[in-house]
Protein backbone atom coordinates (compact mmCIF):
# COMPACT_ATOMS: atom_id res chain seq x y z
CA UNK A 1 0.00 0.00 0.00
CA UNK A 2 1.58 3.25 -1.14
CA UNK A 3 1.44 6.40 0.93
CA UNK A 4 0.74 8.34 -2.27
CA UNK A 5 -2.44 6.32 -2.88
CA UNK A 6 -3.61 6.88 0.69
CA UNK A 7 -3.23 10.62 0.13
CA UNK A 8 -5.30 10.30 -3.06
CA UNK A 9 -7.93 8.41 -1.09
CA UNK A 10 -8.12 11.16 1.55
CA UNK A 11 -8.62 13.86 -1.09
CA UNK A 12 -11.44 11.87 -2.71
CA UNK A 13 -13.03 11.23 0.72
CA UNK A 14 -12.89 14.95 1.47
CA UNK A 15 -14.27 16.12 -1.88
CA UNK A 16 -16.83 13.28 -2.29
CA UNK A 17 -16.32 13.63 -6.04
CA UNK A 18 -13.70 11.81 -8.11
CA UNK A 19 -13.70 14.35 -10.97
CA UNK A 20 -13.09 17.27 -8.61
CA UNK A 21 -10.43 15.34 -6.66
CA UNK A 22 -8.69 14.36 -9.91
CA UNK A 23 -8.50 18.03 -10.89
CA UNK A 24 -6.96 18.97 -7.53
CA UNK A 25 -4.42 16.15 -7.89
CA UNK A 26 -3.66 16.98 -11.55
CA UNK A 27 -4.68 13.48 -12.61
CA UNK A 28 -7.20 12.26 -15.15
CA UNK A 29 -10.44 10.94 -13.72
CA UNK A 30 -9.92 7.41 -15.15
CA UNK A 31 -6.41 7.27 -13.64
CA UNK A 32 -7.67 8.23 -10.19
CA UNK A 33 -10.59 5.80 -10.43
CA UNK A 34 -8.21 2.99 -11.36
CA UNK A 35 -5.96 3.80 -8.37
CA UNK A 36 -8.94 3.66 -6.01
CA UNK A 37 -10.16 0.34 -7.42
CA UNK A 38 -6.68 -1.11 -7.00
CA UNK A 39 -6.71 0.06 -3.36
CA UNK A 40 -10.07 -1.64 -2.83
CA UNK A 41 -8.76 -4.84 -4.44
CA UNK A 42 -5.65 -4.76 -2.25
CA UNK A 43 -7.72 -4.39 0.94
CA UNK A 44 -10.51 -6.69 -0.23
CA UNK A 45 -13.27 -4.23 0.71
CA UNK A 46 -15.47 -1.58 -0.86
CA UNK A 47 -14.42 1.89 0.26
CA UNK A 48 -17.05 3.99 -1.49
CA UNK A 49 -20.71 3.93 -2.38
CA UNK A 50 -20.86 5.55 -5.82
CA UNK A 51 -23.75 7.57 -7.23
CA UNK A 52 -24.10 9.83 -10.27
CA UNK A 53 -23.06 13.04 -8.53
CA UNK A 54 -21.08 12.04 -5.42
CA UNK A 55 -19.41 9.21 -3.60
CA UNK A 56 -19.84 8.35 0.08
CA UNK A 57 -17.53 6.37 2.33
CA UNK A 58 -18.65 2.92 3.40
CA UNK A 59 -18.04 1.74 6.96
CA UNK A 60 -14.73 0.22 5.79
CA UNK A 61 -13.94 3.49 4.01
CA UNK A 62 -14.47 5.46 7.21
CA UNK A 63 -12.18 3.05 9.06
CA UNK A 64 -9.48 3.48 6.42
CA UNK A 65 -9.90 7.27 6.49
CA UNK A 66 -9.08 7.34 10.19
CA UNK A 67 -5.98 5.17 9.76
CA UNK A 68 -4.84 7.00 6.62
CA UNK A 69 -5.04 10.34 8.43
CA UNK A 70 -2.89 8.93 11.23
CA UNK A 71 -0.33 7.57 8.76
CA UNK A 72 -0.09 10.88 6.87
CA UNK A 73 0.26 12.81 10.15
CA UNK A 74 3.03 10.45 11.25
CA UNK A 75 4.85 10.95 7.94
CA UNK A 76 4.69 14.73 8.37
CA UNK A 77 5.97 14.39 11.93
CA UNK A 78 8.95 12.29 10.81
CA UNK A 79 9.81 14.84 8.11
CA UNK A 80 9.57 17.64 10.68
CA UNK A 81 11.93 15.87 13.07
CA UNK A 82 14.60 15.47 10.40
CA UNK A 83 14.32 18.95 8.91
CA UNK A 84 15.80 22.24 10.10
CA UNK A 85 19.01 20.71 11.49
CA UNK A 86 20.74 24.08 11.89
CA UNK A 87 22.16 25.44 15.13
CA UNK A 88 18.90 27.18 16.04
CA UNK A 89 16.52 24.81 17.89
CA UNK A 90 13.40 24.32 15.77
CA UNK A 91 10.65 21.84 15.05
CA UNK A 92 7.20 20.98 16.36
CA UNK A 93 6.20 19.54 19.73
CA UNK A 94 2.81 17.79 19.84
CA UNK A 95 0.99 17.61 23.16
CA UNK A 96 -2.32 15.96 23.98
CA UNK A 97 -4.24 17.69 26.75
CA UNK A 98 -7.26 16.86 28.80
CA UNK A 99 -9.46 19.68 30.06
CA UNK A 100 -7.80 20.72 33.30
CA UNK A 101 -6.65 23.83 35.13
CA UNK A 102 -3.14 22.41 34.96
CA UNK A 103 -3.15 23.50 31.31
CA UNK A 104 -2.20 26.90 32.77
CA UNK A 105 1.07 25.41 34.05
CA UNK A 106 1.76 23.96 30.62
CA UNK A 107 0.90 27.22 28.83
CA UNK A 108 3.32 29.14 31.04
CA UNK A 109 6.09 26.63 30.25
CA UNK A 110 5.36 26.86 26.54
CA UNK A 111 5.54 30.66 26.70
CA UNK A 112 8.85 30.72 28.57
CA UNK A 113 10.30 28.01 26.28
CA UNK A 114 9.41 29.97 23.14
CA UNK A 115 11.02 33.10 24.57
CA UNK A 116 14.30 31.17 24.30
CA UNK A 117 13.47 29.01 21.26
CA UNK A 118 11.09 31.04 19.04
CA UNK A 119 11.43 28.65 16.08
CA UNK A 120 9.79 25.80 17.99
CA UNK A 121 6.05 25.49 17.47
CA UNK A 122 3.50 23.55 19.54
CA UNK A 123 0.57 21.48 18.36
CA UNK A 124 -2.11 21.04 21.03
CA UNK A 125 -4.62 18.20 20.70
CA UNK A 126 -7.55 18.24 23.15
CA UNK A 127 -9.10 14.89 24.07
CA UNK A 128 -9.71 12.40 26.86
CA UNK A 129 -6.84 10.57 28.55
CA UNK A 130 -7.65 7.31 26.72
CA UNK A 131 -7.53 8.97 23.30
CA UNK A 132 -4.31 10.82 24.16
CA UNK A 133 -2.58 7.62 25.33
CA UNK A 134 -3.56 5.86 22.11
CA UNK A 135 -2.06 8.67 20.01
CA UNK A 136 1.14 8.65 22.09
CA UNK A 137 1.47 4.92 21.40
CA UNK A 138 0.95 5.55 17.68
CA UNK A 139 3.70 8.18 17.68
CA UNK A 140 1.30 11.00 16.85
CA UNK A 141 1.84 12.83 20.14
CA UNK A 142 5.05 13.47 22.09
CA UNK A 143 3.62 14.36 25.49
CA UNK A 144 0.27 13.96 27.23
CA UNK A 145 -1.42 15.92 30.02
CA UNK A 146 -3.67 13.28 31.57
CA UNK A 147 -6.22 13.36 34.35
CA UNK A 148 -6.43 10.37 36.64
CA UNK A 149 -7.45 7.61 36.98
CA UNK A 150 -5.04 6.49 34.26
CA UNK A 151 -2.40 3.73 33.92
CA UNK A 152 1.01 5.44 33.55
CA UNK A 153 3.21 2.37 34.09
CA UNK A 154 4.57 2.60 30.52
CA UNK A 155 5.55 6.25 30.80
CA UNK A 156 7.94 8.65 32.41
CA UNK A 157 5.85 11.28 34.11
CA UNK A 158 5.71 14.50 36.06
CA UNK A 159 2.93 14.80 38.61
CA UNK A 160 1.19 18.16 38.74
CA UNK A 161 0.94 19.84 42.15
CA UNK A 162 -2.55 21.25 41.58
CA UNK A 163 -5.46 18.90 42.14
CA UNK A 164 -8.62 19.11 40.03
CA UNK A 165 -11.77 19.90 42.03
CA UNK A 166 -15.02 18.11 41.10
CA UNK A 167 -18.42 19.72 41.15
CA UNK A 168 -21.32 20.63 38.90
CA UNK A 169 -21.86 23.16 36.14
CA UNK A 170 -25.43 24.38 36.36
CA UNK A 171 -27.54 27.06 34.71
CA UNK A 172 -29.20 30.13 36.15
CA UNK A 173 -32.71 29.34 37.32
CA UNK A 174 -31.93 25.80 38.40
CA UNK A 175 -32.47 24.76 41.99
CA UNK A 176 -28.72 24.38 42.47
CA UNK A 177 -27.58 27.74 41.12
CA UNK A 178 -27.48 29.62 44.45
CA UNK A 179 -25.88 26.83 46.49
CA UNK A 180 -22.31 27.10 47.80
CA UNK A 181 -21.79 23.34 47.45
CA UNK A 182 -23.79 20.31 46.33
CA UNK A 183 -24.27 16.97 48.04
CA UNK A 184 -25.31 13.58 46.71
CA UNK A 185 -28.88 14.18 47.87
CA UNK A 186 -28.98 17.50 45.99
CA UNK A 187 -28.37 15.62 42.72
CA UNK A 188 -31.08 13.00 43.13
CA UNK A 189 -33.92 13.44 40.60
CA UNK A 190 -31.95 15.96 38.50
CA UNK A 191 -30.96 15.12 34.90
CA UNK A 192 -27.16 14.87 34.78
CA UNK A 193 -24.59 15.20 32.01
CA UNK A 194 -21.68 12.96 32.97
CA UNK A 195 -18.17 12.28 31.60
CA UNK A 196 -18.03 9.49 29.04
CA UNK A 197 -14.88 7.71 30.32
CA UNK A 198 -15.83 4.58 32.25
CA UNK A 199 -12.88 4.91 34.64
CA UNK A 200 -14.06 8.42 35.56
CA UNK A 201 -17.62 7.20 36.01
CA UNK A 202 -16.27 4.56 38.41
CA UNK A 203 -14.52 7.31 40.41
CA UNK A 204 -17.77 9.29 40.56
CA UNK A 205 -19.69 6.20 41.64
CA UNK A 206 -17.46 6.01 44.72
CA UNK A 207 -18.47 9.57 45.63
CA UNK A 208 -22.19 8.86 45.10
CA UNK A 209 -21.96 5.57 46.97
CA UNK A 210 -25.02 3.33 46.92
CA UNK A 211 -27.09 6.12 45.33
CA UNK A 212 -25.08 6.08 42.08
CA UNK A 213 -27.48 3.56 40.53
CA UNK A 214 -30.35 5.98 41.20
CA UNK A 215 -28.99 9.04 39.35
CA UNK A 216 -30.72 10.21 36.16
CA UNK A 217 -28.23 10.38 33.27
CA UNK A 218 -29.45 12.63 30.45
CA UNK A 219 -26.25 12.57 28.36
CA UNK A 220 -22.49 11.97 28.46
CA UNK A 221 -19.64 14.09 27.10
CA UNK A 222 -15.90 14.10 26.50
CA UNK A 223 -15.23 17.88 26.18
CA UNK A 224 -16.67 20.42 28.60
CA UNK A 225 -17.58 23.10 26.03
CA UNK A 226 -20.20 20.80 24.51
CA UNK A 227 -21.37 19.82 27.98
CA UNK A 228 -21.70 23.51 28.89
CA UNK A 229 -23.83 24.02 25.80
CA UNK A 230 -26.13 21.20 26.92
CA UNK A 231 -26.34 22.72 30.41
CA UNK A 232 -27.18 26.10 28.86
CA UNK A 233 -30.03 24.49 26.94
CA UNK A 234 -31.35 22.80 30.11
CA UNK A 235 -30.57 19.20 29.08
CA UNK A 236 -29.03 18.61 32.48
CA UNK A 237 -26.47 19.61 35.10
CA UNK A 238 -22.90 18.61 34.18
CA UNK A 239 -20.54 16.78 36.54
CA UNK A 240 -17.09 18.20 35.81
CA UNK A 241 -13.86 19.76 37.08
CA UNK A 242 -13.65 23.39 38.09
CA UNK A 243 -12.12 24.92 34.95
CA UNK A 244 -12.72 28.51 36.03
CA UNK A 245 -15.52 28.66 33.48
CA UNK A 246 -16.68 32.27 33.12
CA UNK A 247 -20.29 32.82 32.04
CA UNK A 248 -23.21 35.04 33.02
CA UNK A 249 -25.70 32.17 32.92
CA UNK A 250 -23.62 29.20 34.14
CA UNK A 251 -21.98 28.56 37.50
CA UNK A 252 -19.62 25.92 38.89
CA UNK A 253 -20.45 24.60 42.38
CA UNK A 254 -18.10 22.18 44.20
CA UNK A 255 -19.06 18.81 45.64
CA UNK A 256 -19.54 18.32 49.37
CA UNK A 257 -17.78 16.25 50.57
CA UNK A 258 -15.05 17.37 48.19
CA UNK A 259 -13.66 15.12 45.45
CA UNK A 260 -10.26 15.79 43.87
CA UNK A 261 -8.39 14.23 40.96
CA UNK A 262 -4.67 14.27 40.14
CA UNK A 263 -3.09 15.21 36.80
CA UNK A 264 0.15 13.96 35.23
CA UNK A 265 2.35 14.93 32.29
CA UNK A 266 3.58 11.77 30.55
CA UNK A 267 5.91 10.73 27.72
CA UNK A 268 7.09 7.30 26.55
CA UNK A 269 9.96 5.66 28.40
CA UNK A 270 13.25 5.20 26.52
CA UNK A 271 11.88 7.13 23.55
CA UNK A 272 14.22 8.83 21.05
CA UNK A 273 12.76 12.32 20.80
CA UNK A 274 13.68 15.21 18.53
CA UNK A 275 16.01 17.83 20.00
CA UNK A 276 13.07 20.19 20.50
CA UNK A 277 11.00 17.64 22.43
CA UNK A 278 13.99 16.46 24.49
CA UNK A 279 14.88 20.05 25.44
CA UNK A 280 11.27 20.88 26.36
CA UNK A 281 10.99 17.76 28.58
CA UNK A 282 14.18 18.85 30.38
CA UNK A 283 12.55 22.26 30.86
CA UNK A 284 9.46 20.60 32.41
CA UNK A 285 11.55 18.43 34.71
CA UNK A 286 13.49 21.44 35.97
CA UNK A 287 10.38 23.58 36.49
CA UNK A 288 10.27 25.59 39.68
Amino acid sequence: MELRILKYFLIVAREENITKAAGLLHLTQPTLSRQLMQLEDELGVKLFQRSKHRIILTEDGMRLKKRAQEIVMLEEKVKEEFSNKGEELSGEISIGCGETQNMSFLSKKIFSFRQIHPHVTFQIYSATADDIKERIEQGLLDIGLLTEPVDISKYDFLRMEKKECWGVLTSKGSGLYEKECVSVDDLMGIPLVIPGRQSVQHELSSWFGEKYDKIEVAASYNLILNAANMVRHHIGTALCFDLDFQSDDLRFIPFSPSLETGTVLVWKKNQMFSSAVHTFIDCLRNAD
